[in-house]
């Protein structure tokens, strides 16, 4: 079985600590930072960046101010997320993340497909130390595309069936991503956003190495 992983709202949860990343770079480049809030940045996320900005900022028209603002951003975040201590990388992961994704390798082919911007997932797998478990990963930073058409390019390359591939995240957008790319999609009830009609839902991470274990149990003979 293929597992896709998205990050933010699935694996952990850096909403505070962008939060302020970005709110310094706003305060350099003399914009307003008010509206940069975990809170918001939880609607946010799983969204491309360009979609974040243009959501965050929508009265800033200047491509030019746009692509200053991206670039303070980015090397803010990086930032932030290289200097988190491993006592703050645990507060921000979710429980039991680590060990399922440890285990779950053992017998099953993990990838992470994310919104997110170029050397976001590296940070991830560095941070919670998580590398050698992941067979490949794409995001939009990678690609300048949206997470369906990085599925596909994904599962393309790593010649991926979509017959016994799921993707796992947290939001409506990751619904409609699985749907495009035509994989079912396991809900992670504990992030950012709601989903209806996705294949199934947990309400931990620690939750999905138990469906996966139902997924592969055959139908009993009778």
């Amino acid at each position: 079985m293929n597992l896709l992983l998205d990050i933010d709202g699935t694996l952990w949860n850096t909403t505070g600590v962008i939060a302020d990343a970005w709110r310094s770079g706003a305060q350099a480049l003399g914009v307003d930072g008010s509206v940069i809030t975990a809170d918001n940045l939880k609607k946010e996320f799983g969204k491309t960046m360009d979609v974040i900005f243009s959501d965050l900022y929508p009265d800033i028209t200047d491509k030019e101010l746009l692509a200053r603002i991206d670039q303070e951003f980015t090397v803010r975040e990086e930032q932030a997320l290289s200097a988190l201590t491993a006592d703050e990388v645990r507060d921000i992961l979710y429980p039991d993340v680590v060990s399922v994704i440890e285990d779950l390798s053992n017998s099953h082919s993990l990838f992470i497909v994310s919104n997110c911007q170029q050397g976001y997932i590296e940070q991830f797998m560095d941070k919670s130390g998580t590398e050698q478990y992941i067979t490949d990963h794409l995001c939009y930073g990678d690609t300048g595309r949206g997470k369906g058409d990085n599925i596909i390019t994904l599962m393309d390359r790593n010649k991926i069936s979509p017959d016994n591939t799921f993707y796992v995240g947290d939001t409506k957008g990751d619904h409609e991503a699985s749907c495009y790319a035509g994989i079912r999609m396991i809900h992670c009830r504990y992030g950012f956003g709601r989903v209806d009609g996705a294949f199934a839902h947990i309400d931990s991470f620690a939750e999905l190495k138990e469906l996966v274990l139902t997924l592969q149990t055959p139908p009993s003979c009778r």
